[in-house]
């Protein structure tokens, strides 16, 4: 079986960078905006993608923390966890304030733990998951590489051509038309899964003859982005999961 690729770039951001967000960043419970600015901050505790500094000031009219007790280091700098209260909206452990050790420019901001909220937006587009970091790529390229997809020697997929993903810290996917799949040998899961890049997933399937050892082995997005319209209706496997061979070498 494949073992996960070392062959793509890495996230190269330090956890305690922080940037101006050059875009519209809003925050919705039961409808509402609990804030609507345009001064948030992109601010990363881990390398892969930022988390969005909110300014106090910037919070809506009548939205109410109150510090539960709990601080964790966030990043570079230590926060305390509070409680949101927003009209009859009570969100427990749902915002994080930095304290004075943080950068001047963090002080004063405000992280939401992303699922407090019931709705993020970028200007009019919504967000899933995190914030899609600026310093990451995401692009589907139509490719003329075959790619055949085996698992314990059976055949799961031979294509004889695909869009290729590459998305900036992970390993490339090949996405295949449906046609070139065996799906005698696939059993649909109700796994859902969201990504701030591509969307929402339409379906995932798992090894028919195995479902609970090798489960989600493949995935599709019949909706993606707009950013990633040729992935459209095809399906990727988990090449960590799978012999993968493209153009007859291990991919």
């Amino acid at each position: 079986m494949a073992t996960e690729s070392v062959r793509y770039p890495s996230a190269i951001v330090p956890v305690g960078h922080v940037e101006p967000v050059p875009r519209r960043v809003r925050g919705l419970i039961g409808g509402r905006a609990v804030f609507d600015t345009r001064r948030a901050l992109y601010v990363w505790e881990w390398p892969p993608y930022p988390q969005f500094g909110i300014p106090l000031d910037d919070l809506a009219e009548g939205v109410v923390l109150t510090a539960d007790g709990e601080t964790r280091t966030l990043g570079a700098w230590p926060a305390r966890r509070h409680s949101l209260r927003f009209g009859s909206e009570v969100r427990e452990a749902a915002v994080w304030v930095w304290g004075d050790e943080a950068p001047e420019r963090v002080r004063g901001t405000v992280r939401f733990e992303w699922e407090a909220l019931d709705h993020w937006f970028e200007e009019d587009e919504p967000v899933f998951v995190h914030p899609r970091s600026p310093y990451s790529r995401v692009d589907a390229l139509r490719s003329s590489s075959s790619v055949r997809v085996e698992l314990n020697g059976e055949v799961l997929a031979d294509a004889p051509h695909c869009v290729t993903l590459f998305e900036t810290g992970l390993p490339t996917r090949y996405y295949l038309d449906r046609a070139y799949v065996d799906w005698t040998r696939l059993l649909p899961s109700d796994t859902v899964t969201r990504c701030p890049y591509k969307g929402t997933t339409s379906g995932y399937w798992s090894l028919r003859s195995d479902p609970g050892a090798h489960p989600d082995l493949l995935w599709a997005y019949d909706f993606p982005t707009a950013q990633v319209q040729r992935i459209a209706g095809l399906v990727a496997f988990y090449g960590e999961q799978v012999d993968l061979r493209v153009d007859g070498r291990p991919g």
